[in-house]
């Protein structure tokens, strides 16, 4: 029985299997095609000729040339981008400019051009400062003209601008200053004024002419002022300034107490003074127009005849704080503090000052029965004397080159004005006359 079974069931599967092949194949509900029902179309085959072979070709070479030609073109237009020939235009872009007595333009190149190119300037007086693109130029003199030419180069060629300048800037005013001069106080006009003379007594000429007494000349560093001490204007004295031909005559302090002695500061920003307006002599500063007026001093003694170290930082002074009616000299910082006296002797000590090299302070001193004319080291040592004479020898002024003292006397019967070498040799009178001559000032 189960033999007979076995070939029945293999027949029954065979036969499933062809329908399920009949299904799939016939795209699922559709009926199956059988083969020989299948109708095939084939494309016609079409040969091409000679002539359509070579048309072919020949559009296919003139494809690759084309290609070839469009790059050679870029290739061109490239070289034309990376290569050109330069361009330059100058322009100013800052001046004309006002400094220390010159006007000065900056001028700029604006350029194009590749390879960037190198640009020449006919001159730059900023030596390249502000870069290869830029110069400067300086005018001297308010008649002075320049053209200035620049020239840029690359490997195209080169090209060139030029500009013309001309003094733009106000014209500087001239500014009169003295040197080689003594500047002192005259009575012989009537009442005292300040005068002005060569180093060797000639040319003695008035500055300042009024019913008033001006007195205490002292000049600026760079010999284009004096400040003096004037009671002019009704109080006891004041400080003014003027230039050195006696024009622009300025007061700078106003206050009934007595202002005197005036002296400028090294830099010729401040001016050191002695003052009474606080009811004593005290030493004061201020700037140079009279602002800022500040005591230094304090104490009820009396401080007086200020005079500035060259190089700014001290001041030397009189003083007879320390008890005696004497007067001793003193130095201290510009600020007023360290206070520290260089003389001690029993007798008075009056009017420091400074060697141009600051290692010297000359002063006038009572202690040989009459003033006298002494020179000592800075730190108040070596103290020697200078004149030696029953007459007073006062006031000494040292010359800018530290080889002269001037001072006045009255060994001739009448103060007058005289000069010796620092070591006090070769002294001689620069002026005679009947008047009073005194409180010589050397020019810068």
């Amino acid at each position: 029985m189960k033999k007979s079974l076995k070939p029945l069931l293999c027949v029954l599967v065979l036969v499933m299997s062809v329908s399920m092949i009949m299904v799939f194949s016939s795209g699922g509900c559709r009926p199956a095609v059988s083969p020989e029902e299948e109708t095939v179309i084939e494309e016609p085959v079409v040969e091409e000729t000679e002539e359509e072979k070579e048309i072919v070709e020949n559009v296919a070479d003139e494809t690759i040339v084309t290609e070839e030609e469009a790059k050679d073109e870029e290739e061109e237009e490239a070289v034309v981008e990376e290569n050109e020939a330069p361009t330059i235009e100058l322009e100013i872009y800052e001046g004309p400019t006002p400094v220390d007595g010159i006007c000065y333009y900056r001028v700029k190149a604006v350029v194009t051009g590749k390879p960037s190119p190198t640009i020449e300037f006919s001159k730059d007086d900023s030596h390249g400062a502000w870069g290869s693109k830029k110069a400067q130029v300086n005018l001297n003199d308010p008649d002075e003209t320049y053209t200035l030419t620049a020239t840029a180069t690359n490997s195209e060629g080169s090209d060139t601008d030029s500009i013309e300048l001309s003094w733009g800037c106000s014209v500087p005013e001239t500014k009169t200053t003295a040197k080689g001069k003594i500047a002192f106080i005259s009575n012989r006009d009537g009442n005292s004024e300040i005068y002005i003379m060569d180093v060797d007594g000639s040319e003695q000429t008035r500055l300042t002419n009024n019913p008033a007494a001006d007195l205490d000349p002292s000049f600026s560093p760079d010999g284009s002022k004096i400040a003096f001490e004037s009671n002019r204007d009704g109080n006891w004295d004041d400080i003014y300034i003027m230039n050195v031909d006696g024009s622009g005559q300025v007061r700078l302090t106003n206050n009934p107490a007595f202002d005197f002695a005036p002296c400028f500061s090294p830099d010729g920003s401040k001016i050191a003074f002695t003052s009474e307006r606080d009811g004593n002599e005290e030493i004061y500063i201020m700037n140079v127009d009279g602002s800022g007026q500040v005591r230094l001093t304090n104490n009820p003694a009396a401080d007086l005849d200020p005079s500035f170290s060259p190089d700014g930082s001290k001041i030397a002074f009189a003083s007879n704080r320390d008890g005696t009616w004497n007067s001793e000299i003193y130095i201290m910082n510009v600020d007023g503090s360290g206070q520290v006296r260089l003389t001690n002797n029993p007798t008075s000590d009056f009017a420091p000052c400074f060697s141009p090299d600051g290692s010297k302070i000359a002063f006038e001193s009572y202690r040989d029965v009459s003033f006298e004319i002494y020179i000592m080291d800075i730190d108040g040592s070596e103290r020697v004397r200078l004149t030696n004479n029953p007459a007073d020898d006062c006031r000494p002024s040292i010359s800018p080159d530290g080889s002269k003292i001037a001072f006045d006397s009255d060994r001739d019967g009448n103060p007058e004005i005289y000069i010796m070498n620092v070591d006090g040799s070769g002294q001689t009178r620069l002026t005679n006359n009947p008047a009073y001559d005194w409180q010589p000032s050397f020019s810068p």
